[in-house]
């Protein structure tokens, strides 16, 4: 609470604060220090304000002179002095020439703890004489050195600022509250028994000193001399330190009421809400406030005191939550220390187990290295001792045949010389390409290739540090969901997941166990899959990926299509001139020529059935029944194309159509109220129709394959209703009829 008690001026306890139009705070010694009052003839010159008669020299003042010795010489704007009286007022405003002054072409500024800059004394220009009584008004202003707004002073000066009494009573409360306190602190440092009262406390320290221990243990010099000390402060026990201590009274204990401002004889009885300001009987009745709204002083007392005590809630509630964030945050730095710790032995226990595995291997290929020296030693030593062999052999042969040779005997020498030739000869030949080359070289064939390793060793890091494929991303399954034969499925990232995503990926089977594909790439949460068999069981599955690359699957999700399909006319792909109605399982038509409509189902597998209700007919039409590709012609009788396999029928018979080919004729037509069944089987790719439960004719159409949709053609005359999700009919009564 300190802080809100000191001057933003100054930097100490308020001293007889006012309160400026900006509801901000100031003492009324430095209120003085920062007005300014400007001649309206000397518009262009800075603001002069120097105190009346001739100033003291320059060297008078002393040097770092604060705040308080600036508000003895600067001019007071009070009421008294305002009207320019003699030499009773010390603080009239007055304007002084450059030799007057004593500050020559200088201009100091001054500054407070708090770091407001206060307006310097400035002099005037050379020859600026004193201003004569008659020179013109004079415009004087204050400016708050909070929110730097400029306030407007009247004849009043300063006196016409309200008295922030309510604050000077706090002041006042904690001043004696802070004194009971600092007589009752204690030295830390003091080896005395009792300690010596402390006489500070360092704010950066945090110690109490008395002012033995402080001369010795905290010396203002060397490092402690950036260290700002300050009373000891006030415990939340002591008179006046946290709380209602004594030291001042109640709005009714005996404190002086305050009077008005302006009707010193009146005290305050109501509120103007317009100036926001308590005001006495005489200012409703002569004063300003005559036409304001004012209320009771005490009931805006009261509402006032319930508005700050809600906001005061509201504030308590915020520092409640941060005082548990501030807990929070020192949780978190002790798991950040414990985290540390781990990590670091993690990381210890990682590296020694590559250093370990390192050596091993080191180990492997050093046990390589050596079987590769001995082997060509051994080499090396066997091709040495076998030429060395050969060489003796190939010697003393040689030595033989030149005694021979010296020997005179011819016929002797016949007897020996061919086999002796020959052995001399195999001998040669012992000697062939390659004898006297070395097996093995000296070089090692072995190369070790750690570049990579030391790539990776280099590239070694926390994976935290780098972009990550995302994590499995989680289905909901309380989103997914089946509808006919169209699957809908949702999923979400896991929470506390930092990783980005780009997209996801999802996968569905073919509904018979076989191999996945993607069906969706894209950043959606939620997708639906039309166009599947009915009566199926699909398996579906998603993952994310990211510019890292694409992270793990989900959880595979099993999803059943409806065993019959449900379906209606479908509007978006019908003729024109098709009307349906009845949430379009109605059809009829605004033209007396063929027009074609398709229902919203697709079917590719499977067996499946419906039926249409004839509700009108008239003048004998033949309406079609059958199954379309999409692309359909909508403007002719259903078969005529290639796209279509219908019956047509009319009131007596009917006929098959495909390709605008008419086959097997059947007795049997259609009339009001009369109902036609399509039996639509792709397990045995064909078509079968009913006329009222009865079998009409044989199978329609054979080996049919493809994706095919209801159809119906009809003009004006006939008005058809579709029933659907029905089961396929077991018992059907199939009348043999003869073709035509």
């Amino acid at each position: 609470m300190e802080e809100e008690l000191k001057c933003p001026v100054c930097g100490s306890l308020f001293r007889e604060p006012i309160i400026l139009p900006c509801s901000h705070n100031v003492c009324l010694p430095c209120a003085r220090t920062i007005a300014v009052q400007t001649p309206e003839s000397e518009q262009h010159l800075p603001p002069l304000l120097h105190p009346r008669g001739p100033a003291p020299p320059a060297a008078a003042a002393a040097p770092g002179a604060g705040p308080g010795a600036a508000a003895g010489s600067a001019a007071c704007l009070d009421s008294e002095c305002a009207a320019g009286g003699g030499g009773d007022h010390a603080d009239k405003l007055s304007l002084h020439s450059e030799t007057d002054s004593g500050y020559g072409s200088y201009t100091p500024s001054l500054k407070s703890p708090n770091g407001v800059r206060v307006l310097p004394l400035v002099p005037a220009p050379p020859g600026a004489a004193a201003a004569p009584r008659g020179a013109g008004p004079a415009s004087s202003s204050l400016t708050c050195p909070q929110c730097h707004r400029s306030a407007s002073l009247d004849q009043r000066g300063l006196r016409g600022f309200q008295r922030n009494r309510l604050l000077e009573a706090i002041v006042q409360r904690y001043q004696q509250g802070r004194a009971a306190a600092a007589a009752a602190a204690k030295c830390q440092l003091c080896d005395r028994s009792p300690p010596e009262p402390a006489a500070v406390l360092c704010e950066q320290c945090e110690v109490l000193y008395c002012s033995a221990c402080q001369l010795r243990c905290h010396p203002a010099r060397g490092p402690f001399a950036k260290h700002r000390l300050a009373p000891p402060p006030a415990h939340p026990g002591a008179p006046g330190g946290g709380g209602d201590g004594g030291g001042g009274k109640g709005a009714g204990g005996g404190r002086k009421l305050p009077t008005c401002a302006e009707h010193d004889l009146e005290n305050y009885s109501m509120y103007c809400v317009s100036c926001r300001s308590p005001v006495c009987y005489q200012c409703l009745e002569e004063g300003k406030h005559s036409k304001h709204d004012v209320k009771a002083l005490g009931a805006m007392w009261k509402q006032h005191k319930a508005q700050l005590s809600q906001a005061l809630n509201g504030v308590s509630d915020k520092a409640k939550e941060a005082k548990e964030f501030l807990v929070q945050l020192k949780n978190l730095l002790q798991q950040i220390q414990e985290n540390g710790l781990d990590y670091e032995a993690c990381l210890v226990a990682q590296c020694d187990a590559l250093v370990d595995a390192l050596t091993r291997q080191k180990a492997k290929l050093l046990t390589k290295v050596t079987k590769e020296r001995e082997h060509k030693l051994k080499v090396v030593w066997d091709q040495i001792n076998h030429c060395t062999l050969k060489l003796r052999q190939s010697t003393g042969l040689m030595e033989y045949c030149l005694e021979v040779i010296k020997e005179n005997d011819p016929s002797g020498f016949l007897q020996i010389s061919d086999a002796l030739i020959k052995r001399v000869q195999v001998s040669q030949e012992q000697w062939v390409k390659g004898a006297l080359e070395p097996k093995v070289s000296a070089e090692f064939d072995l190369t070790l290739d750690s570049e990579p390793l030391l790539q990776s060793i280099h590239q070694l890091d926390f994976i935290q540090m780098k972009c990550r494929v995302p994590p499995v991303p989680l289905l909901q399954l309380e989103k997914c969901c089946t509808r006919n034969n169209s699957v809908t499925l949702a999923w979400r990232m896991p929470p506390l997941s930092h990783n980005p995503v780009e997209g996801y990926i999802l996968e569905l089977d073919d509904g018979d166990g076989g191999q996945f594909r993607e069906v969706y790439v894209g950043k959606e949460t939620l997708c639906t899959i039309d166009g599947l068999h009915f009566n199926s069981t699909y398996n579906a599955r998603v993952k994310a990926f990211n510019s890292s690359g694409v992270g793990p699957y989900s959880k595979t999700v099993i999803l059943q299509t409806s065993d019959v399909a449900w379906f209606t006319f479908d509007p978006s792909s019908a003729h024109r001139d098709i009307v349906l109605s009845n949430d379009n399982q109605t059809a009829t038509c605004n033209s007396y020529d063929d027009r074609v409509v398709l229902g919203t189902a697709a079917f590719s597998k499977g067996v499946h059935y419906w039926e249409l209700h004839v509700d009108r007919y008239d003048n004998h039409p033949d309406p079609a029944f059958g199954i379309a590709r999409i692309n359909v012609v909508k403007d002719m009788m259903l078969g005529k194309d290639d796209k279509a396999w219908a019956m047509y029928v009319d009131n007596n018979r009917s006929w098959f159509m495909h390709c605008n080919s008419h086959t097997n004729r059947t007795e049997g037509g259609v009339s009001k109220g009369a109902t036609v069944g399509v039996l639509l089987d792709l397990n045995k790719h064909n078509l079968t129709f009913y006329i009222n439960g009865q079998q009409q004719g044989p199978p329609a159409f054979e080996n049919i394959e493809g994706v095919f949709m209801p159809a119906l053609s009809l003009n004006r005359n006939v008005q058809v209703t579709l029933h659907t999700g029905l089961e396929v009919p077991q018992c059907v009564k199939q009348t043999k009829l003869p073709n035509n």
